[in-house]
């Protein structure tokens, strides 16, 4: 295949990882979860202070008003409309309250500005609260930000990295109140994360082999319903604990995901492609700008030397030769195929979408 060739080859081995050697099996608890356990979403509003005049502006006036408010509270009378202060930043603060939460668990939030702040570097959050979809008060959030990034400004120069609107306060929130979350009594349904008709019924035969026949059915291609043993009706937690560590064979659809904005093409084991011929290649146009001077004779008068720009431009076409595409069988096969072509990782993007096109993929294609 020569040094071309052989470089492609290991630049297309990341499209996928064959499973010829053996079927592989994963733990029922990466596939499904338990109906009744789930995170909860919190959310509130609270304020940054102590930043260094990277706040907002006073033309962010609800922060003025909030900072009014939160002074009235404490004694102290001021006009919001008086407020000259980039200090403080006015702030959304999300968490997500996982499930058979107790009080005095701790959290991390995301902190993310609502206003015209440049950064929330240094700040420090005051006492949030963060209420639930149901308007509760689940938890307390308070502590120092940490942004992933800097910016810095001076003399009309601005340097920045990552984002610095954004930040979070790791360990910054208190639960207050325990969501009500209560394991069944009765059948423990098991939903799967990725629905599916084969591996619903696999997940069923596996319950039945560990719990007795009659213990799970299949309802949908996305839950099983499981019947608990006697020994298990009165300690539902050794049930689920016992699911959990079941090996199951997970089936997948053909699944092909394009990024055009990184050239990162992820093709799974069941990708096939039908017999067909594919010709691959490129133009390129080049564009130039050359200044040319046009100086005046020595001792010419009323003369002045003139800047012209002329513009070159050249095109050039790559030469690709036709190549006829087998059937294949394997990714191994597919690989092979693809690299026939010299194709390139971000070359595969278009030659994926147009094989697509063309009903000679035999998978799901999905750009993200």
């Amino acid at each position: 295949m020569g040094m071309r060739a052989a470089i492609l080859l290991l630049a297309v081995a990341w499209v996928a990882v064959p499973l010829s050697a053996g079927a592989a099996t994963v733990r029922l608890k990466e596939l499904v979860t338990v109906q009744g356990m789930r995170d909860n979403e919190l959310y509130g509003y609270g304020l940054v202070m102590g930043l260094a005049g990277t706040g907002d502006s006073e033309q962010v006036f609800f922060t003025s008003q909030s900072l009014s408010g939160m002074l009235g509270r404490l004694g102290i009378r001021v006009d919001a409309r008086e407020i000259r202060s980039r200090n403080v930043a006015a702030v959304m603060v999300t968490a997500r309250l996982p499930t058979f939460s107790r009080p005095g668990s701790r959290l991390d939030v995301q902190v993310s500005s609502m206003g015209n702040a440049r950064s929330l570097a240094g700040g420090v959050l005051l006492l949030t609260p963060l209420t639930g979809a149901d308007g509760a008060v689940y938890a307390l959030a308070q502590g120092s930000v940490q942004v992933g990034g800097y910016e810095v400004a001076a003399f009309g120069s601005l340097q920045r990295k990552n984002q610095t609107t954004a930040g979070r306060v790791p360990s910054g929130a208190t639960v207050e109140k325990a969501v009500a979350a209560e394991l069944s009594k009765g059948p423990v349904v098991l939903g799967l994360k990725r629905p599916d008709f084969t591996t619903a019924s696999r997940v069923a035969a596996a319950v039945e082999q560990a719990l007795g026949a009659g213990a799970a059915r299949a309802a949908d291609p996305a839950s099983v319903e499981i019947t608990p043993p006697e020994e298990f009706k009165s300690n539902p937690i050794a049930l689920v604990a016992k699911l959990e560590a079941l090996e199951v064979e997970a089936d997948q659809r053909a699944k092909v995901v394009v990024s055009e904005r990184t050239g990162t093409v992820v093709a799974g084991e069941h990708v096939r492609i039908r017999p067909a011929a594919v010709a691959h290649g490129g133009l390129q146009v080049s564009i130039a700008a050359r200044p040319e001077v046009s100086q005046p004779a020595p001792f010419s008068r009323r003369a002045d030397t003139v800047v012209t720009t002329t513009g070159e431009v050249s095109a050039q076409e790559t030469k690709s030769a036709l190549v006829k595409l087998p059937g294949t069988s394997t990714v191994e096969d597919l690989v092979k195929a693809l690299n026939a072509l010299g194709a390139t990782p971000r070359d595969l993007v278009s030659i994926f979408q147009a094989l697509d096109a063309a009903g000679a993929l035999d998978a799901e294609l999905e750009v993200i």
